[in-house]
């Protein structure tokens, strides 16, 4: 579990504060920031070239695969110079727009950020949004330029681009390759000479800020925190803010490549606690440590609470698995502070949990973890935004399912919320881009040239568009040049109705979905013609239709299953035939007002990718 001791023998091990820099990698999604870390992890010599592997921070199986950072992680590295020894507290962080809450998490444990930017693809929109967060935290930026080796690179455009976003000067722009490990060297220079050491008091009381957690099976949770004042010592008594509850820190360390356990975390030091805690629910992220014999007076600002923009259901397959479903899920949610859950049920699909998300690429990576990590087999719903309705007695009412849509005639109206959208693009995929976002009912407020071959735009348009398919059409329409970001801004009316899918004339709930009136049919249109291909037929025929309220707006059929009832019949007269038939015909009848449809899990996922 431990490094092995070769490698901490010439660890110092308690560093003078002013010899510490805490910084993170920011950037946008695939500009090199992991690949980045593992040179300077490399170049620091913090492992053996024997450990040392690709992506070496991404150690969940479906980062590996998909390529992508879903979860911020932490690592110290020794660097020496001028016979100086200093202490590096590197955390790398996501690029995706789903993941900002991860990014903004890690920007509060730090002094400084690394802002990257691809030679080749010059700024995009969360390189924007990224540096905006960090520019409000006040914190010091090392503008890098990576991938300068791509045969498509343009460092000087690139350079230029950057003076005007950051208003740096030319010189202290630093040009780096992650992949040959060119500038490395003047990173970590710049590191020491601009990221400026912690502050804080080391006599005060022990005050540290949770920025992190995760739960271990024989440890229990183990949470990560950057000490803000003060020290902590194994065996310390601490309590925390959040829950007032006191225990006794059992181990403390800091992150290198596994955790270290030490003696003392000191003021300015990123480090790991662990206390025995098995109830998830104990530690919230954004809390505050403190001594349990000498308190601090008050808790540090933390984070805000983070707003889910997406809900989905998530029920067991089997109900047995409820209770280890909701383990699961509180286990999770300590390792990704974004996921909040709730417990709701559903007539088709029993007992399961309302949960919010961030996106729908953090719906995607949740159930794939669920699966993966805990072993639950389990089905999804349609995802929805959450809606406000105000009701004709005055009260106002938050809808995250459409199961809570109070009766039509009980509404005096309802808004859902809207989004600023951010997007980066060349020219020539201007005209498709507004096409697109015209038809997500979006409405175009802003258009700026940012470089000659460079335009961006800033639209305003409704939440529950870019839900399903608008990344991929956005993606595909601009041939991958456009980048997105986007914020959400307030709640407008619109013309919002239920739409519900009928089998065999019973309401299905998890197939429910709010929707704009004016893609209701169209949209109720290609679920009953997908679930026509996903529901196998039965002995009976199935009528699948799409209803707001009591009016039906389409239907696909199922025909039944037939077994041949007139192979026996050979010559004699037809009216025999027709006497079976007519028999069978009856005992169809009989079936379908008996008969229960079974859908298959397929049918729930595939409601999701609509447009593939």
């Amino acid at each position: 579990m431990f490094i092995h001791t070769h490698l901490t023998e010439n660890i110092l091990f308690s560093q003078p504060m002013e010899n510490i820099r805490n910084f993170c990698i920011i950037a946008h999604i695939d500009h090199g920031k992991s690949t980045l870390a593992d040179r300077l992890i490399e170049t620091t010599k913090t492992i053996t070239e024997r450990q040392m592997k690709d992506t070496i921070l991404d150690n969940m199986d479906l980062e590996r695969e998909r390529g992508i950072t879903i979860k911020s992680h932490a690592i110290q590295m020794d660097y020496i110079q001028d016979g100086k020894k200093y202490a590096f507290n590197l955390i790398d962080t996501p690029g995706h727009v789903d993941f900002s809450y991860e990014v903004s998490r890690s920007l509060a444990a730090c002094e400084g950020v690394l802002l990257l930017v691809d030679a080749s693809q010059g700024i995009q929109a969360q390189t924007i949004s990224n540096l905006y967060l960090a520019v409000e935290l006040g914190m010091t930026i090392i503008p890098v330029i990576n991938k300068i080796d791509m045969p498509g690179a343009d460092p000087e455009l690139v350079e230029d681009q950057m003076m005007n976003l950051t208003g740096c000067k030319r010189e202290e722009i630093i040009r780096a390759s992650g992949r040959t490990g060119v500038g490395v060297d003047e990173i970590l220079t710049a590191i020491v000479a601009r990221i400026p050491a912690p502050k804080g008091n080391p006599d005060a009381p022990f005050k540290a800020l949770i920025f992190d957690s995760l739960f271990n099976s024989f440890r229990g949770v183990i949470a990560y925190y950057r000490v803000i004042d003060g020290a902590i010592k194994k065996g310390d008594l601490v309590k925390f803010f959040h829950t007032e509850n006191v225990y006794s820190a059992d181990e403390v360390g800091v992150l290198r490549l596994d955790m270290e356990p030490r003696p003392e975390v000191k003021t300015g030091d990123v480090g790991y606690i662990i206390t025995g805690i098995k109830n998830s629910k104990e530690i919230k992220v954004g809390d505050t440590i403190t001594s349990a014999q000498r308190p601090c007076t008050e808790a540090i600002h933390g984070f805000e609470d983070v707003k889910p923009m997406v809900f989905a259901g998530i029920y067991p397959l089997d109900n047995d698995d409820y209770a280890d479903l909701r383990d699961s899920l509180e286990k999770l949610q300590l390792n990704d502070a974004s996921l909040v859950f709730e417990p709701e049920t559903s007539i088709a699909l029993g007992f399961g949990f309302r949960c919010g998300f961030l996106g729908l690429l953090h719906l995607e990576i949740v159930t794939e973890r669920l699966e993966r990590e805990y072993d639950m087999s389990i089905i999804t719903t349609v995802p929805q935004v959450s809606y406000i309705g105000y009701l004709t007695d005055g009260r106002e009412l938050v809808i995250n399912n459409p199961a809570d849509m109070p009766d039509i005639q009980r509404i005096d109206r309802l808004e859902e919320p809207y989004i600023r959208a951010q997007v980066i693009t060349k020219p020539e995929y201007i005209g498709n881009i507004i096409t697109l976002c015209m038809d997500k009912r979006g409405i175009l407020i802003n258009q700026n040239y940012l470089t000659e071959d460079r335009v961006e735009m800033i639209f305003e348009m409704p939440m529950a568009e870019i839900v399903f398919d608008f990344y991929d059409r956005l993606k595909s329409i601009s041939r991958g040049y456009a980048s997105f970001d986007y914020h959400r801004i307030d709640y407008r009316e619109g013309d919002l109705v239920k739409l519900d899918i009928l089998l065999n004339a019973e309401r299905v709930d998890a197939f429910s979905a709010m929707i704009h009136r004016t893609k209701a049919e169209d949209f109720g249109r290609r679920m009953c013609e997908k679930l026509r291909e996903l529901i196998p037929k039965q002995q009976f025929t199935i009528p699948i239709q799409a209803a707001i309220g009591a009016k039906v707006i389409a239907r696909e059929t199922i025909s039944a299953l037939r077994k041949d009832v007139t192979a026996k019949c050979y010559g004699g007269d037809i009216s025999r035939k027709r006497k079976l038939l007519e028999k069978q015909k009856k005992g169809k009848k009989k079936m379908r007002q008996f008969g229960k449809v079974e859908v298959p899990q397929e049918a729930f996922i595939s409601v999701l990718k609509l447009n593939d």
